[in-house]
């Protein structure tokens, strides 16, 4: 089973039990030539029987909270969950309290019946779009693991266990790219909301006027039905994908949005790009100027530095020593910006918002590669150097949304067999469920291709 859809017509039918999900996920982590024992920073496997018997229990009698009750996901180490410490990848905060409630986030999951199967693996405390993390491991993407290759982050556990079957999908955080660049690298689909659509109480911040939380699964619909589910909606509908004829998708030009794709990347969007147009769909080339403004708005450090900064100074200041030392100089970026240069960021932000607005008011969704490169190799990246250059190639494209207070999802594109691309497509603010509807249709036209 693929799709969130299949295990709830396989629980339905009786043709499986919740149980048998559990169990299955449960030896995906558990087996010793893949990737769990870095995907996760906790499992939660007696609890998750537990609740999986719970629910078949309440679907034999007809009690089930949801078609989806039983089902397994995964939550992200940045989540609280009751009785469990939010660690955020971090051993600084190894002495922490259990969490005394789950997020809203999770507990909107449990409702459902959603049996949540573990906590993932992740950048130190969020900040990085690499998936490296020098404490409990970095998992690998799932394409050539001989080599070694980056997940991407910060979801890197949540976008690994999705694509390695550990879980029908899972909860992660997107602050710069955090959902769509793990996809991305892995394979899979991964999705940022409009931020104020999902509650981030019980969500350690990274940036507060950034951050937003969203799902990685392997479909569409997978990704729609968790964020409806985690944003609150009662009953979801079963997601109707848009007509891809007439559809109207914006690339700017003469942006840095394709700027320095390699080979496989370029080849996989030209592709995607033509299949589009084949079956109906408008490609317009349109100029975005005020994407150029936004690296000059966030040259001193940006939302991340600054408001992380004022987060952690004060654990800093005990224990600077525990943090891995590429996390902590992005982190005290932040100690160096004023007042005033806050509030010019914050202005800033505003004036290319509603520019930006006016410019793409025409198309249905803008669309880019989420990355410009493959998954580079672990390896790329053990230099300071090396490491910053590569993360701030990987976050460039998927950022844009994040300041923009846009929705955003990377669908792949690749071939089977091939190095894993993503294509973004980012709509407006507050536009989600027609987002939704666009990538359903653009992956049901990519498929046919």
């Amino acid at each position: 089973m693929q799709h969130i859809a299949d295990a709830a017509a396989a629980l339905a039918s009786g043709h499986t039990t919740a149980a048998e999900l559990v169990e299955a996920a449960l030896d995906r982590i558990a087996d010793p030539a893949g990737e769990g024992r870095r995907a996760f920073t906790a499992v939660h496997a007696e609890a998750a029987r537990a609740q999986a018997r719970a629910m078949d229990v309440l679907r034999q009698a007809g009690r089930a909270p949801s078609p989806w009750a039983g089902i397994p996901v995964t939550v992200k180490d940045l989540f609280d969950e009751q009785g469990h410490p939010t660690l955020a990848g971090s051993v600084v905060l190894k002495d922490a309290p259990p969490a005394a409630a789950d997020a809203p986030a999770v507990a909107r999951l449990r409702r459902a019946g959603f049996v949540v199967i573990g906590r993932t693996n992740m950048v130190e405390f969020a900040f990085s779009g690499l998936g490296v993390n020098p404490h409990y491991g970095t998992p690998k993407s799932p394409w050539d693991r001989a080599t070694g290759r980056l997940p991407g982050g910060s979801s890197s556990g949540a976008a690994v266990a999705a694509a390695d079957h550990m879980g029908f999908g899972g909860l992660g955080t997107d602050t710069g790219g955090s959902c769509r660049i793990p996809a991305a690298l892995c394979g899979i689909v991964g999705y940022k909301p409009t931020a104020r659509r999902v509650p981030l109480a019980g969500v350690l911040p990274l940036a507060s006027s950034l951050d937003s939380v969203g799902p990685l699964a392997r479909s569409v619909a997978c990704c729609a039905l968790l964020d409806a589910v985690i944003s609150g909606v009662e009953d979801p509908e079963p997601l109707a994908p848009a007509a891809v004829t007439g559809l109207r998708l914006g690339l700017p030009r003469g942006t840095f949005l394709t700027d320095d794709m390699d080979a496989t990347v370029s080849a996989a969007f030209s592709r995607a790009l033509s299949r589009l147009a084949g079956a109906g769909a408008h490609i317009e080339m349109f100029d975005l100027p005020e994407l150029a403004e936004i690296p000059e708005a966030n040259r001193l450090g940006g939302f991340a530095a600054s408001e992380a900064w004022a987060w952690h100074r004060g654990l800093i200041a005990e224990r600077a020593e525990g943090y891995d030392p590429r996390i902590l100089a992005r982190i005290r970026r932040g100690e160096r910006m004023s007042a005033a240069d806050y509030i010019d960021l914050v202005n800033a932000r505003a004036r290319i918002i509603a520019a930006v607005a006016k410019r793409t008011a025409p198309f249905d969704a803008i669309v880019s590669p989420t990355c410009p490169v493959i998954p580079p190799a672990i390896a790329e990246v053990e230099e300071e150097r090396d490491y910053n250059r590569i993360n701030m190639l990987l976050l460039r494209n998927t950022s844009v949304a994040n300041f923009l207070d846009r929705c955003s999802i990377s669908l792949p594109i690749h071939r089977p067999g091939e190095a894993p691309v993503g294509l973004m497509l980012t709509g407006e603010h507050m536009a989600d469920a027609a987002l939704f509807r666009i990538a359903a249709a653009v992956e049901a036209a990519l498929a046919e291709g």
